[in-house]
Formats: C-alpha cells, sequence, structure tokens
C-alpha cells in the first residue's frame, strides 16, 4: 500500500528504521547527557520506593484515580526546587508540549512559536485557530509580531536550548515577553540537567525568577535518566491545564517507577552538582580544542549537507566502536551529525574519537 513512498524515502537516503546497537559502543548519540541512565543505584532506589506502596502502576489518569503519593511527592520537589507555585507531571515531553499549546490558546489569542520549536509543538499548534512563528531565536521579529496583531492573550513558545542546533533561547525573548505581559512557554528537554549552577536549565542560567507569565516544561528522558515530563506554571495556570488540556485528562498518568527514578536523578545531580559541572566544562573544552566547536550545551553540531555522507560516517563510526547521531532531512533542513559528549565517558575515550573524527571531516 506504501511502497512507492518507502522506496523514494530509501532513494533519497531518508528511510528510518529501528536499531539495537551492540552494548559495548560508546555511546555519543543518546540525550542520556549525564550518563543517568546506567546508574543501578539510582535505579534500586527507585525500586525501594515504589515498593512502600501496595500497588506499582497509575491504573488510571490524573484526574480519575492515577495520582500517586509519588507523583505528588516529585511535583513538589521540582516546582520548589525551580521556584515555580506548581507542577504537573506528564507522559511524556511530546505530550506535555501538546498539553500546552492545544489547550492554552483561545479563540481570541495568539500563539506564536519560534521557527525551530519542537515537532510536539508544531502538531499540536495546528489544532488551535491562529498560530504565527517568528525567525528563530530573534526577539525583534518576535516584538514585531506582537506589535502587529490585535488579541487577547499571546502565547509564545521556545526552547531552552534547541536539540538540532545545540544554541540557547535569546535571553532577550523572556524581556520582550515580560514588557508585553505574553505568556513565555519554554521547553526545556535539553537543557534542564544541563545548564546553571545547579542543572536547572536556562531560567538559572539566566538567573530569571520565574514569574506568573512563565511556564517552564522539562522532561526525565534525558538529563533524569528516565522517562516522562513535568510542566511547571502558577497556581491559575496549572487549575487551567488540568480543566483543558486533554493529553492530562483522558491519557493514564505516568508509571510511578519512572517519576520515582527521576526523583532520585534529580537529588543525585544536586549532590553531586559539583563534579558534574567539572566533567561538563571539561567534555565542552575538549571539544573547543579539538575541532573550534562552540558548545551552550552538550550538543555538538557538525553540518555535513548530504544524508548519504552522514549515513556513511555513522557506518564509519559503528565499526570503530562509537554510536553518532546522523541526522537527515526533514528533521534538520541539511544532514548533519548530532554528537553527545555525555558525562559518563572517560576523557581518554573523548579524545580518541575527537582524533578519529578530526581526519575524518
Amino acid at each position: 500500500m506504501y511502497k512507492k513512498e518507502i522506496d523514494l524515502l530509501k532513494k533519497s537516503n531518508r528511510f528510518r528504521q529501528r536499531d539495537i546497537y551492540p552494548k559495548n559502543l560508546i555511546d555519543l548519540a543518546s540525550n542520556d547527557y549525564l550518563g543517568l541512565s546506567e546508574k543501578k543505584s539510582l535505579f534500586m532506589k527507585a525500586c525501594k520506593r515504589v515498593l512502600k506502596y501496595p500497588y506499582h502502576s497509575s491504573k488510571a489518569s490524573l484526574l480519575v484515580n492515577g495520582y500517586h503519593p509519588i507523583h505528588k511527592e516529585f511535583e513538589e520537589y521540582i516546582a520548589s526546587l525551580n521556584g515555580f507555585e506548581r507542577a504537573i507531571v506528564a507522559g511524556s515531553g511530546f505530550l506535555a508540549n501538546i498539553a500546552l499549546i492545544e489547550s492554552l490558546p483561545r479563540k481570541k489569542d495568539l500563539l506564536i512559536l519560534d521557527e525551530k520549536f519542537h515537532a510536539s509543538g508544531i502538531l499540536a499548534s495546528k489544532l488551535t485557530s491562529n498560530t504565527i512563528f517568528f525567525k528563530h531565536n530573534d526577539p525583534l521579529d518576535l516584538d514585531r509580531i506582537l506589535k502587529s496583531f490585535d488579541f487577547q492573550r499571546a502565547i509564545v513558545a521556545v526552547e531552552g536550548v534547541y536539540s538540532m542546533d545545540g544554541d540557547i533561547v535569546n535571553r532577550e525573548i523572556f524581556k520582550v515577553c515580560d514588557r508585553k505581559d505574553t505568556i513565555l512557554i519554554v521547553d526545556e528537554a535539553h537543557s534542564a540537567g544541563v545548564l546553571g549552577d545547579n542543572f536547572l536549565g536556562v531560567f538559572e542560567h539566566f538567573d530569571i525568577k520565574p514569574k506568573k507569565n512563565h511556564i517552564k516544561m522539562g522532561t526525565l528522558g534525558k538529563a533524569l535518566g528516565s522517562y516522562g515530563a513535568y510542566i511547571l506554571c502558577s497556581k491559575e495556570i496549572e487549575d487551567f491545564l488540568l480543566n483543558r488540556a486533554k493529553t492530562l485528562i483522558y491519557a493514564t498518568a505516568i508509571s510511578p517507577f519512572d517519576i520515582a527514578l527521576a526523583h532520585e536523578g534529580m537529588k543525585y545531580i544536586q549532590a553531586n552538582i559539583k563534579k558534574l559541572k567539572k566533567k561538563r566544562e571539561e567534555h565542552i573544552e575538549l571539544f573547543r580544542k579539538n575541532l573550534n566547536i562552540k558548545m551552550d550545551a552538550l550538543i555538538a553540531i557538525i553540518e555535513i549537507g548530504n544524508s548519504k555522507k552522514v549515513m556513511e560516517l555513522k557506518e564509519f563510526f559503528l565499526k570503530k566502536g562509537f554510536l553518532i547521531g546522523a541526522i537527515r532531512p526533514p528533521t534538520v533542513d541539511r544532514a548533519l551529525l548530532r554528537i553527545i559528549p555525555r558525562l559518563n565517558i572517560k576523557k581518554d575515550i573523548l579524545k580518541e574519537f575527537l582524533e578519529i573524527l578530526k581526519r575524518k571531516i
């Protein structure tokens, strides 16, 4: 039924498939920035926490009978840690973004997305009536749009760190939204757990105290080594989302184990922040010295421009024992290598990889 479309994807070197890679590969492709996915002590602590309760699954949606004490404990912890009034756990970052972007804009409101916002937001925006995109990370273009249109409310959505570019959101965007009393959604999937003095993300990185118009979405499946997401917001926004956001109301609540594991991950980060910050700076410096790449977070981007070539490079490094990200259109405009120097990778191994990479590109 779809053979022609599949053949076309293969011909253009855009065909995708699932792979299970050898366990002995050095993983430079995953979003497990701190390497917590391999820390079994956190897994065991999460198990002990869940075993204290008579049931270990969600059983229902958050608003029926799926709201577990483990959910509530984590929400209170993560909200307090980040300086927000409230937190809501969600099934994934994808579902959390759909919850926010599908539910917050009403008929007379204007939704404004950075043109490089995540696919989850693009999908959700199709369910709203008035959506505009502003030039990537451009506060002047955002300000122009806010001045040019009439609306009841404006909702702006940006990413803390853009996953396919590696750049940080422009600090001036916060100022534009504050001046215009605009709701600002910050997707911190790739910045929470990586940036800031305590790895809390761009709010901390820029020393921004959360305001009523600020909403933060953070994932648990990247730096925290678990699965799921959380939304940080004011009590008013929390009340609205729990009554309007379909992916929170109608989806089964996230597993208590995933939340317990993320909670243990965040506690580990806070207890070991000095050591983790030192490793982060060392890894970033290695890439700067060897490839002259400026990294704001733990994402190194090398543009290749050819889909066939990026796949060849991926295969070459697999044979050398390294797994790297080969990203092709339509995910990005031009094919690129995406390399994640996870903090549990030893420096001498990273140096070996970088020496090979320098010769290959």
